[in-house]
């Protein structure tokens, strides 16, 4: 029988993943009856499926807080199940793989969930085996895109005290990074201020990013004119980057401009702003006009980038 309503649906989607979480085990405190939780055993599961893999990487790949993280790889590596070495190419950077002891936890775990599936699968007709691939397939093709909550970031629109947070941060930010006075701080106070007074819900919005409880990004979209968006003030915390955060938030922009019947996307920026014209230039912005300026102390370059949707 169809279901009705979207509320409906979202109860049967939620009954859906208690039957799974509960059928393959995963609220045990161990996984595969071992003394690894889920978390632990992906970790060792990525590891052992690569070399000379970062922190950063495997922070992106399971898509997890690096806080977490951090603390979950220094307990494997006080149960000498992790080490860490030092990358030939570049001294700084410490690279992650499995040690001895790891690599037989690991074989430990792969085996009993080798097992697991085969028992499954045997219980099923072959018909029934087929079904239940195919409905897999679907359900990871549908959902290749992802949820809110399984990055280790998610994104929500503006509330009650975001606009301080915005000017505050730029204000700290641009200060330790390029040197640039308050009368940048004050640029963005005016700016988050004409947003909320003019604010168009139907034609603007404001992206906030959460991480671990903590605002770590932001960027807005305003009208510049009937056919042009205005992508403004995007951020992205340090303790952030690297995650694909910036690129996040950009897309997130293009695509509401097209889903609100923008033609294009502008955006001003500045020169020394290397790391953000990266990703403009990577989503397909291009580099329209440039001019110096004096401004916020500093001598740059200010430039006039376009993208057309």
């Amino acid at each position: 029988m169809a279901l009705d309503t979207l509320e409906d649906k979202i109860a049967n989607v939620r009954q859906f993943n208690r039957f799974f979480t509960r059928e393959i085990g995963v609220l045990r405190e161990g996984l595969l009856h071992s003394p690894y939780s889920l978390t632990e055993s992906r970790i060792l599961f990525e590891l052992a499926q690569r070399d000379n893999v970062t922190a950063t990487e495997l922070c992106r790949e399971l898509g997890l807080d690096p806080g977490y993280l951090s603390r979950i790889l220094a307990k494997l590596e006080q149960q000498t199940l992790v080490e860490k070495v030092r990358s030939e190419s570049d001294g700084r950077q410490r690279l992650l793989c499995l040690s001895a002891e790891g690599k037989k936890a690991f074989d430990v775990l792969d085996k009993r969930s080798h097992d697991e599936a085969s028992e499954m699968l045997n219980e099923l007709s072959n018909y029934d085996q087929d079904r239940l691939l195919g409905a897999m397939r679907t359900i990871e093709k549908v959902l290749t895109k992802g949820f809110k909550y399984a990055e280790p970031y998610f994104l929500r629109q503006h509330q009650s005290g975001d606009m301080g947070w915005v000017t505050y941060r730029h204000g700290v930010l641009y200060k330790q990074e390029y040197g640039w006075d308050e009368h940048f701080e004050a640029l963005v106070a005016g700016i988050t201020e004409q947003f909320i007074i003019r604010y168009n819900p139907a034609r603007e919005r404001c992206w906030i990013a959460e991480m671990n409880g903590e605002i770590v990004g932001s960027v807005f979209l305003v009208e510049a004119d009937e056919l042009t968006s205005k992508l403004r003030l995007l951020l992205v915390e340090p303790k952030a980057r690297g995650l694909g955060l910036g690129r996040r938030l950009i897309a997130e922009c293009i695509s509401f401009s097209r889903h609100s019947g923008y033609q294009k996307v502008s955006l001003w920026t500045n020169n020394v702003l290397v790391d953000a014209r990266r990703l403009y230039a990577q989503m397909g912005f291009v580099l329209l006009e440039e001019k110096p300026h004096h401004s916020y102390g500093q001598d740059l370059v200010g430039e006039t980038w376009e993208l057309t949707l």
